[in-house]
């Protein structure tokens, strides 16, 4: 997802994939279907920042296809001839505000993958599935309510957990204090949610909501937790 998108925003006009047909994968993890349904939802993606759809392709295809191969190619590189470069049959976007738009998407592909996992993962036969798969009122709802991770102070025990684990570097931690999400570093994965013991939940997950602010540097002393008896 991350190199389709990174493609457009260095100004590609267009992106072609090969795949291997379904079911005829040499791997057990069959990831054509897993490129299918991310192209599918890319392009629904596409539709949300401005760009024209029919800009990416995905092609199933054999190494016995050379035939079908070549001619997928042209048949793509002459739709996007038709198109024009980048920004041109888009028309109202500009191409910077084409790729500031871009680069707020890359930045959430960890949480894109997270909220759509179960449908990334999903095994689409029909045209027709594939084509009800993914809306556009669904990815448009996904990019505008994104959620956000906190660190309930008051439940926070500093076991570090969270800290160890994100992928990002994103959250301040020492040692007997509360530990802090820092959100502009933050990729909203939700790592921190989903490793964080539940016998304390202190990371939370928001959405539709401002965080809190962090405590100020100082007063970020746990206040430990008294065991039951």
């Amino acid at each position: 997802m991350s190199f389709v998108l990174r493609s457009f925003s260095n100004g590609l006009d267009g992106v072609f994939i090969g795949a291997c047909h379904l079911n005829e994968c040499n791997y057990i993890t069959h990831g054509n279907y897993q490129a299918q349904n991310m192209v599918l939802l890319v392009k629904r993606i596409m539709e949300h920042v401005g760009i024209n759809p029919g800009r990416l392709r995905l092609q199933h295809v054999s190494g016995a296809e050379g035939n079908l191969f070549a001619e997928s190619t042209n048949e793509f590189v002459k739709q996007i001839k038709e198109l024009g470069p980048l920004g041109q049959a888009e028309g109202e976007v500009s191409r910077v505000e084409m790729k500031a738009r871009l680069a707020e998407v890359m930045k959430l592909v960890p949480y894109i993958k997270v909220e759509k996992r179960e449908k990334l993962r999903a095994r689409l036969t029909t045209p027709e599935e594939c084509a009800a798969h993914f809306t556009l009122e669904e990815v448009a709802d996904m990019l505008t309510n994104v959620a956000s991770y906190w660190i309930d102070p008051t439940k926070c025990q500093a076991c570090m957990t969270c800290a160890r684990r994100c992928p990002a570097d994103a959250i301040i931690s020492a040692k007997g204090e509360v530990h802090i999400v820092e959100q502009d570093k933050c990729i909203k994965c939700g790592t921190c949610y989903s490793v964080c013991p539940p016998r304390f939940a202190a990371a939370t997950r928001l959405v539709g909501e401002p965080v809190p602010p962090p405590l100020p540097e100082g007063e970020r002393t746990v206040i430990r937790k008294k065991k039951e008896a």
